[in-house]
């Protein structure tokens, strides 16, 4: 019988992370500490913040929802975490950036278990259509920051044998 992670158990953070999160002036709180863990033991996956919420609270924390909102909203900020929208639950997911791309890689989101995974190999031909993006809208006097490219669909684990897409999420 497997037992359930304690949120005061101590979390690795990697470096990269720690350097983010120093510069950001944020705190390594309990708090920090467990909402990284949840993201760091499933680097693929993305979750809402209720759902991040119902994992605090199974694994034994006590946090408010709006302490958790804020902090989700800081460590996207600081290029912890990445937000993006899912249209069909009309909310907020949330994930663990990878600190390694530069923003430009495209990747594949399953709309039905939310998993990603980048497309590396895609990186090049990304990086030109987004520099050609950037350009355009500085042609029109606009700042882009910065670009989110997303294929949707269905992975392979989530569709059927006979190829056509799942109808339920997976857990």
């Amino acid at each position: 019988m497997a037992t359930r992670p304690s949120p005061k158990e101590p979390v690795t953070v990697p470096a990269e992370i720690q350097t983010r999160l120093e510069a950001a002036g944020l705190r390594r709180t309990l708090a920090t500490r467990a909402v990284l863990g949840l993201f760091l033991a499933n680097p693929q996956g993305t979750l809402s913040h209720a759902q991040a919420l119902a994992s605090l609270q199974t694994r034994g924390l006590d946090i408010n929802r709006v302490t958790l909102y804020r902090l989700l909203e800081r460590l996207a900020a600081c290029g912890v975490l990445q937000r993006q929208t899912d249209d069909d639950a009309r909310t907020w997911r949330f994930r663990l950036a990878d600190l390694s791309e530069d923003g430009t890689a495209p990747r594949f989101e399953c709309d039905a278990c939310h998993r990603q995974f980048r497309l590396a190999s895609a990186s090049e031909p990304a990086r030109a259509v987004a520099d050609e993006l950037m350009r355009t809208l500085a042609g029109m006097g606009h700042r882009g920051l910065r670009l989110d490219m997303a294929v949707h669909g269905t992975c392979a684990d989530c569709a059927d044998p006979a190829g056509s897409p799942a109808t339920e999420p997976r857990p």
